[in-house]
């Protein structure tokens, strides 16, 4: 297996704890000491904890969730990888509204720590209309 297999298959897990609503799974992904740049305040989510309790919010919200991340790059250097793409977190709500969610714009930086690849650092972003300040939640890749 490639270095760039290995890290995609790592990212990958992601999707499967995300669509499993496994927060021990994601647990494995992330650094101890993930720091975290996520959609929602505050700025920044320091440690796994934190990035776990915004996982779990979304679990509450959603019955049933998915997660698609397309056109995912990844460049890999022995211990240290980048990967960014978008990525999409849609479901259904209890009560059956399906919901499609939004595209962002997600980055992920990994590093090989005691012989695995774990996300030390991610950042998921909206891009915003500089003239309003709002943000623009209505693009596709």
């Amino acid at each position: 297996m490639t270095l760039e297999s290995e890290v995609r298959q790592h990212i990958g897990e992601i999707v499967e704890g995300l669509r499993a609503k496994d927060l021990e799974a994601l647990r494995r992904v992330y650094a101890p000491d993930v720091v975290s740049f996520d959609v929602e305040p505050p700025l920044q989510h320091v440690g796994v904890e934190a990035k776990l309790k915004n996982w779990a919010k979304v679990f509450t919200l959603f019955e049933k969730v998915d997660y698609e991340l397309r056109d995912l790059t990844v460049h890999v250097r022995a211990d240290l990888a980048v990967g960014h793409g978008f990525g999409r977190i849609s479901g259904t709500l209890p009560d059956g509204t399906a919901i499609e969610g939004m595209w962002v714009r997600a980055t992920f930086v990994l590093r090989k720590l005691d012989g695995a690849w774990m996300i030390v650092h991610d950042q998921a972003s909206v891009p915003f209309d500089v003239a309003t300040g709002r943000g623009v939640a209505d693009l596709e890749p």
